[in-house]
């Protein structure tokens, strides 16, 4: 089974998650998110063509450390 090719990690203490996109057999960070819309710029500044649309979908995106669209740590 193949792994998503972008990551959001857990929730920093201070908040913010770590991007990172799994290309050319390695990782590369994109930086630190702070909401969806930091997320969706990283993403398409990568070369990711709509990145509203693939936020929700798991083969695109894997959610580490926290659901979806949590930025805060809890």
């Amino acid at each position: 089974m193949m792994r998503a090719p972008i990551v959001v990690h857990q929730p920093s203490p201070s908040g913010g998650r770590r991007v990172t996109v799994h290309r050319h057999g390695r990782g590369e960070i994109l930086g630190t998110a702070y909401s969806d819309h930091d997320l969706v710029v990283f993403l398409a500044a990568s070369g990711v063509h709509d990145p509203d649309s693939i936020l929700d979908d798991d083969l695109w995106i894997e959610w580490r450390g926290a659901g979806p669209h949590q930025w805060s740590a809890a």
